[in-house]
C-alpha cells in the first residue's frame, strides 16, 4: 500500500527535526519503503510517499518522531491504478 505522509513540525521546530534526522536517519522499520519527500517553502511541513504492507506498520515509525512531528497518514493509489478500475 502507498501512503502520503504529511508531517507538521511541532512548534515549527525544524532544527530539532533536522538534528535527529542527521543523527538517526528516518528511523523507519525495514518493512516500510521510502519513495520520495518534499518540503513546503517555509520548511514547516514535509510530504512523503512511503509504501508498507499495511498501515499499522507505520505506527512504530510515527512513535519514534511523535514528540517532534504531527503526522497525517493518507492511503493513496497511483493515478494509473485509480483509472484502471471501472467507475
Amino acid at each position: 500500500m502507498l501512503f502520503m505522509i504529511i508531517e507538521r513540525f511541532r512548534d515549527g521546530n525544524t532544527k530539532a527535526v533536522g538534528e535527529r534526522f542527521a543523527r538517526n536517519g528516518r528511523m523507519m522499520p525495514d518493512d516500510i519503503e521510502y519513495h520520495a519527500s518534499w518540503l513546503d517553502e517555509a520548511g514547516t511541513r514535509c510530504f512523503q510517499i512511503v509504501e508498507a504492507p499495511h498501515q499499522e506498520l507505520l505506527r512504530t515509525w510515527i512513535n519514534r518522531w511523535n514528540d517532534l512531528v504531527e503526522f497525517e497518514v493518507v492511503p493513496v493509489v497511483t493515478s494509473s491504478e485509480f483509472w484502471s478500475k471501472p467507475r
